[in-house]
């Protein structure tokens, strides 16, 4: 009962996250249940069947809110749908322990990718058009096979990447991705369920994730607009990090004092990060106000 009390609050924080960033949710709930043991083909596949109800609640909320281009969604959705179709099939075949340390490893990636595209200012338009269909294609099916992959990517991979490149508002870039995730989520949840069938996944697990998911993606969807999005990527950036951080090292036989002395030196940085990023946030703030 505990364990599922602490999946439900995780459910919510990361569905929080995703619906105010654009990305999260599974890399953040993968993170937690592979730091837990479980293997990644299940732990991918668990996320996967939580998000088909999440995915649709947020992107619905999302669209309510004036949040998705619908054009870009467009063509999105069939190629990122493959691509996490083709990610599942390729996940699912693969002993667990063989891919665990390359998942945790990619899932680290994933978390620095998420802090410094938002801390960098990636996530600022740069250029003053919509990406290609041909640039939109490849972008997509690379982000679906690695949401399947990596039990989250389709956000963390897609939502950076249309920031800079969109000539859009950030809040329509995060509804869009997050509507066309429902789409990628289903694909790849069907993959998994060839590959792995019904055997391995805790449903009750599934449940909890999407409950507590569905609860929180209004709330998000609600609050993209206001929420320091800056503050909240060095929060989970620095989590994902951490806790994939300490599979890797395990991994390649580090020794545990070690392993425990980088991640205390880990733990102090991110806490000297999120304390730097409230401080530019309020002085942003106060000198907006001054100038307004």
């Amino acid at each position: 009962m505990q364990k599922l009390i602490l999946f439900g609050i995780a459910g919510f924080v990361a569905q929080l996250v995703d619906g105010s960033l654009g990305m999260g949710y599974g890399l953040t709930s993968s993170t937690m249940l592979i730091a837990l043991g479980i293997s990644p083909a299940v732990a991918s596949a668990s996320i996967h069947f939580a998000e088909i109800a999440t995915t649709a609640a947020s992107g619905t909320a999302h669209y309510r809110f004036g949040n998705v281009d619908v054009a870009l969604l467009k063509r999105m959705v069939v190629p990122g749908a493959l691509g996490a179709f083709v990610g599942a099939l390729f996940l699912g075949s693969i002993s667990g322990d063989l891919i665990k340390p390359f998942v945790s490893a990619f899932l680290l990636l994933l978390g620095v990718y998420v802090t410094a595209s938002v801390l960098l200012g990636l996530r600022r338009t740069r250029e003053k058009k919509l990406l290609s269909h041909w640039k939109t294609v490849p972008l997509s099916i690379v982000a679906g096979f690695f949401d399947s992959v990596g039990g989250g990517g389709w956000g963390p991979i897609a939502t950076p990447t249309l920031m800079a490149h969109a000539g859009m508002e950030p809040r329509r870039v995060v509804g869009t991705v997050d509507a066309s995730e429902f789409a990628v989520t289903l694909a790849g949840s069907l993959g998994f369920l060839l590959v792995l069938g019904l055997h391995g996944i805790n449903w009750s697990w599934v449940a909890i994730f999407a409950v507590s998911g569905l609860i929180a993606a209004p709330i998000a969807a609600a609050l993209v607009r206001y929420l320091p999005a800056q503050v909240l990527a060095a929060i989970v950036g620095g989590a994902i990090i951490l806790t994939n951080a300490r599979t890797v090292l395990a991994s390649l036989g580090v020794d545990a004092a070690v392993v425990n002395s980088l991640l205390l030196g880990g733990l102090v940085l991110w806490a000297a990060l999120v304390a730097y990023v409230v401080r530019q946030h309020r002085r942003s703030a106060t000198l907006a106000e001054a100038t307004a």
